[in-house]
């Protein structure tokens, strides 16, 4: 199995992709709105940079199809997408080397200060 340090630094993109898949399985559309939600409109992926990210993230192994679909109010159409326990670990590693650099600054701030 790839180790998950070599995906780092994850693309942006990615990013957003892996932590809205983090809460379960989701259709491209959903992921959409949840970026656009959770970042305040900041962020937004739009359909060509979605769906050849997630193709792409689909080759890499971090995300697979998933069979399984919600029984009510589902389009057939939809693909819905899950972590795989790479892409799992993969997000861990990134938030992990994130929060670093938060501590970093963080303590950088605080020897500035003194």
């Amino acid at each position: 199995m790839p180790n998950p340090d070599d995906f780092l630094p994850v693309k942006t993109n990615w990013f957003h992709i892996l932590l809205s898949l983090a809460a379960g399985e989701q259709h491209g559309y959903g992921i959409m709105q949840e970026v656009m939600e959770r970042t305040g409109g900041k962020v937004r992926l739009w359909p060509a940079t979605l769906y050849g990210s997630l193709k792409r993230m689909i080759e890499a192994g971090l995300i697979e199809e998933s069979e399984q679909r919600p029984r009510q109010f589902d389009d057939p159409r939809r693909k819905y997408y899950r972590l795989t326990r790479l892409g799992r670990r993969v997000l861990d590693a990134e938030s992990e080397r994130l929060r670093e650099l938060v501590r970093l600054l963080q303590l950088r701030r605080r020897m500035e200060a003194l």
